[in-house]
């Protein structure tokens, strides 16, 4: 646990020596509490342990559970001491629906309470560095969870404006009490709001920006979703099925009955039976939807993101900074190589001096030169980090790379007439076509895929940005499943996305980042960087039901025995191809690691003068041209078979 330092110490003695004065009559006044800024950020200068914590409930505009009474928000609330004697401070929220099932962080931290229901313990190091510091902390219950009122809707309506109500509180335009009843008011603040949290949080963080509530100063949404059909589904292909009211049973921990009717009206909702884009998914989109807008956004934004995330997939942050860029929000990123973690788990000591210098600047209006830094931090190998302008890389060219009637990959297209086919078929043992089996020796025949290898790259070529696919493609039925990969063929150490966790290794020793009480300590267990050296890896994924290649919401079936071009993008990724190393496409039907979708049996006849795979490449010299020898299949010396470990499903 941290101990007291020398100047807070101090500051504590001469708050107490002006106590003492006051309290004996000595005609002197008493200095008001003041926020206390050196060498460009705020110091910690106010007790935690003497800190203020309490319960309030604040009211919502919505009635989820239909009981006639509108939902009431639980808060819980730690600030200075000194917000009692006329210091008003700028708030951090982290609102969840994690509390009381999951827990946050990793080590899967809950809420404690006193025997007289006060709040004692706040997961994460949020409160612990930031209370001392001049700001509160807000630790709130999403509507349906926990000790707020009402039912979890999985990104709807609720979920946002349960969390906007809670800004409108501190800004004087909701009402709020206490567990006694009395009421409660925020006069203690200055009105100045931020939101953060990973996943599910800074999802709801992302929301209520959305909403254009005002008093929202700036969010910090890490690993978080921007529109909930992208997290269930991409292009009509089901990630998951009943992956809406599943979650939100899952963070609702009471009686199932509770809320038994909303759940059933958003299996209804989501449309499992088509995969389709409907007037249910609109309502949780906060890109362009009917509750929250990417134009409505006042607030600014600090994203972090994994482009190996494929729990909460980098879509979600690629799509919302190019709204963001669009509007011209003010905005800084973090582009990582891991899975779904936290950046306090892989940049620790940095992530908590940018983050707090980010605060001081947004809340507090400290001029420390944060905004004239570069926009973006991207880090293109373990631990191996840079700075740039803005995300993906300025200067990063299109790059059509075609697959050739030989088996190879290169700028040039095939000649006309040159035709491969496959099946989108439930593979060799029937239970689906894993990427393993997709991207085993790209030289051998097999009908569930094909694969086109380029030559060795002479050069370093470096993706940042979003593939898009090209197909003219051929069916024997109405649509197939497709999938697109773009494939790295060539050894390297890479981080370890796929393993169990994530990419990285919790450790016994712990770190210290703020201040504590026996029953809330700022330290936690460190974590170090676990890499894997492989033959290949798969860089970029995509995925389509082709009848929605035209539209998310309106399918139209493909005429058999006639061509037809599909174009989508894939995920986004920033990743350095390494000299010598050969870049591939393969595509195939249903991919059975990340799919639910029943594989429909087509054959899918691919014309390859017609296709393609566009990559966006920042190239360390040269030009396009120079990045792949003509299209020609040299001898094969890469793996014949491959095991990828399927990542577990995650949600916090």
């Amino acid at each position: 646990m941290a101990r007291r330092s020398p100047r807070r110490a101090a500051v504590g003695a001469l708050a107490g020596v002006a106590l003492l004065v006051a309290a004996t009559g000595t005609a002197h006044a008493v200095a008001p509490p003041r926020i206390v800024i050196e060498d460009g950020v705020t110091q910690p200068v106010f007790s935690y342990a003497d800190a203020v914590r309490e319960r309030v409930l604040v009211e919502s505009s919505v009635d989820s559970d239909g009981d006639g009474r509108r939902d009431l928000v639980n808060v819980d609330v730690i600030r200075p001491r000194e917000t009692e004697r006329g210091l008003k401070v700028p708030v951090i929220i982290d609102e969840s629906p994690y509390y009381d099932n999951a827990g946050r962080g990793n080590e899967s931290e809950r809420k404690r309470y006193d025997a007289a229901g006060n709040p004692i313990k706040f997961p994460l190091f949020y409160d612990n560095y930031f209370v001392p510091r001049g700001y509160a902390f807000l630790a709130v219950d999403m509507i349906g969870t926990t000790r707020s009122d009402g039912c979890p809707t999985s990104g709807g309506a609720p979920d946002v404006l349960g969390g906007k109500a809670v800004i409108d509180w501190l800004n004087g335009r909701a009402k709020a009490h206490r567990p006694d009843g009395s009421p409660a008011r925020a006069t203690w603040t200055t009105g100045n709001a931020a939101m953060i949290g990973k996943s599910y949080d800074g999802t709801l963080a992302n929301g209520v920006a959305a909403t254009g509530v005002k008093g929202l100063k700036t969010i910090v949404p890490i690993s978080a979703i921007s529109g909930w059909y992208n997290y269930s589904r991409s292009h009509g292909v089901k990630y998951w099925t009943d992956e809406q009211p599943w979650l939100a049973d899952y963070v609702d921990t009471d009686p199932p009955a509770k809320c038994a009717a909303v759940r059933q009206a958003m299996d209804e909702g989501e449309d499992d039976a088509t995969g389709d884009y409907n007037d249910y998914w609109a309502e949780t989109n906060y890109r362009d939807g009917t509750i929250g807008d990417v134009d409505n956004v006042r607030a600014s934004v600090f994203a972090v993101h994994t482009v190996n995330d494929l729990n909460v997939k980098a879509d979600h942050f690629s799509l919302w900074w190019k709204g963001l860029a669009a509007r011209g929000v003010p905005r800084k990123v973090w582009v990582a190589q891991y899975g779904h973690i936290d950046p306090f788990d892989f940049r620790r000591d940095a992530w908590v001096r940018t983050l707090h210098r980010w605060f001081d600047h947004e809340l507090h209006g400290v001029r420390n030169g944060i905004m004239n830094e570069p926009r973006a931090d991207v880090e293109i190998g373990p631990n191996q980090w840079i700075t740039q302008s803005d995300w993906p890389a300025p200067g990063a060219i299109p790059v059509p790379l075609r697959p050739g009637a030989d088996g190879g990959l290169g700028l040039e297209p095939a000649p006309r007439g040159s035709t491969a086919t496959f099946t989108d078929a439930p593979g060799d043992d029937g239970t689906g076509v894993t990427e393993s089996q997709m991207v085993a020796d790209p030289t051998a025949a097999r009908p569930y895929r094909l694969a086109y290898v380029s030559p060795p790259l002479p050069m370093a070529a470096r993706l940042s940005g979003t593939p898009t696919a090209t197909l003219r493609i051929k069916l024997d039925r109405p649509t197939a499943n497709l999938t697109a990969l773009l494939v790295d063929y060539g050894e390297d150490t890479r981080v370890d996305y796929l393993g169990r966790g994530s990419g990285i290794r919790t450790l016994d020793t712990e770190s210290c980042h703020g201040e504590g009480t026996p029953d809330d300590d700022p330290c936690y267990r460190e974590t170090e960087t676990v890499t894997v050296t492989s033959p290949v890896n798969v860089v970029a994924r995509g995925w389509i039901d082709a009848q929605n290649r035209t539209s998310l919401s309106d399918p139209t079936p493909l005429t058999p025995g006639r061509y037809h071009t599909v174009r989508w993008r894939t995920l986004p990724q920033d990743y350095v191809f390494k000299p010598g190393h050969r870049i591939a496409l393969v595509l195939a039907g249903t991919d059975a690691d990340y799919n639910t979708e029943t594989p429909t049996n087509a054959q899918v006849t691919v014309d390859l003068s017609g296709t393609s795979i566009t990559v966006p490449v920042v190239l360390a010299r040269g030009t396009a041209a120079d990045l792949v020898a003509p299209q020609t299949m040299s001898t094969w010396q890469g793996p014949t078979e491959v095991t990828l470990p399927r990542q577990p499903k995650q949600f916090h």
